[in-house]
C-alpha cells in the first residue's frame, strides 16, 4: 500500500471522527437546552365544548405558544380547567380562558352559569310567549307585561318591564347545539333580585310576552319599572244640591220711570209709567 493511500485513509478517519464529534455536541446541546423564555404552556380545547357543559380531561390539552399571544386569564395546566363549567361555547383549538369558565361548587350545572349578583327565574311559556319556539340558551329577550285596566272591561295596557335578559335554559336544556325551533313549556331567565320581584308580580297580575332581541343590541332604554298597583276605584260623585239663588231686586228710576229687576244672573227692565 502506497503512502498516498495511507494518507488519504488517515485524513478520512480524522474527518469522520470530527463530524461524529460535532453531531454529538449539537445533539447534546439541543437535549440539554433550557426552554425558550418566549414560550409558555397554555391549555387549548381538543374538541368543541358546548355552553353549560363541564370540562373533562380528554377535552383539553397543553401546548406551548409565544407569550405575547396568550391572554392573561389563560390556564397553564389542564388540571386548572378540568371540572369547571363552560359559560360560552368553546371551539376546538380555542385557548381555554378563565373568563369563559365558571366554578362548579355542587348542585346543578345551571347554578354555575348564573352571575354572582344575578338570579335565575323560570317563566311558563307557550308557542306564542316563547317566540314560536325560537328561544335558545344564550339568547337575549325583553319581557312585556299586559294587564287589564278595569275589572270586567276589555281595555288592557302593555308595557316593557324588563330588558336585555339572558336566556339560561329552555325547559331542562342549557345547551346551544340546537338551531331549529322547539316549543317548550318554560324558559329560565337571568336577572337581578329587583327584576325578579317585578317579574313575579307581573305574572300574578296579567300576561307576559317575551320579545327576542338582536344579540348586538345591548341598549336598555327604559329603567326597570315595578308593576303598577291595581287601579283604585273612582271616588263616587256626590250630588250636591245647589242652594237657592237669592233674589235681589234693584230699582232704578230713570227719566222714563223704568225699574230693573235682577234675579240671579237674569235681569229685566219694567216700564212703570
Amino acid at each position: 500500500m502506497s503512502s498516498r493511500t495511507l494518507t488519504l485513509i488517515g485524513v478520512s478517519l480524522v474527518m469522520g471522527l470530527g463530524a461524529a464529534w460535532m453531531a454529538d455536541s449539537w445533539l447534546s446541546a439541543r437535549l440539554n437546552a433550557s426552554p425558550d423564555d418566549h414560550l409558555r404552556s397554555v391549555v387549548v380545547a381538543t374538541v368543541e365544548i358546548p355552553f353549560g357543559q363541564m370540562v373533562e380531561a380528554q377535552q383539553v390539552t397543553t401546548v406551548r405558544m409565544p407569550m405575547d399571544t396568550i391572554p392573561d386569564d389563560a390556564f397553564d395546566s389542564s388540571d386548572k380547567a378540568v371540572g369547571k363549567i363552560a359559560t360560552f361555547d368553546i371551539l376546538r383549538g380555542d385557548i381555554v380562558r378563565g373568563a369563559r369558565l365558571s366554578e362548579h361548587l355542587g348542585g346543578s350545572t345551571l347554578a354555575s352559569l348564573i352571575a354572582p349578583d344575578k338570579r335565575a327565574i323560570s317563566v311558563r311559556v307557550d308557542d306564542v310567549v316563547g317566540v314560536g319556539g325560537f328561544l335558545l340558551p344564550g339568547n337575549r329577550v325583553d319581557v312585556l307585561a299586559t294587564k287589564t285596566t278595569n275589572a270586567g272591561s276589555n281595555n288592557a295596557v302593555s308595557r316593557t318591564i324588563l330588558e336585555n335578559l339572558r336566556v339560561l335554559a329552555v325547559d331542562q336544556t342549557a345547551g346551544t347545539d340546537k338551531t331549529q325551533p322547539v316549543v317548550v313549556r318554560a324558559v329560565t331567565l337571568e336577572m337581578s333580585a329587583t327584576e325578579a320581584e317585578a317579574l313575579v308580580t307581573a305574572q300574578t297580575e296579567g300576561k307576559l310576552q317575551l320579545a327576542l332581541r338582536n344579540p348586538l343590541n345591548l341598549e336598555k332604554k327604559a329603567a326597570v319599572v315595578a308593576p303598577a298597583t291595581p287601579f283604585a276605584p273612582a271616588a263616587p260623585v256626590m250630588a250636591v244640591a245647589s242652594a237657592p239663588v237669592p233674589k235681589r231686586v234693584v230699582q232704578h228710576r230713570s227719566n222714563g220711570g223704568a225699574i230693573t229687576i235682577i234675579r240671579g244672573i237674569e235681569s229685566r227692565v219694567i216700564d212703570v209709567r
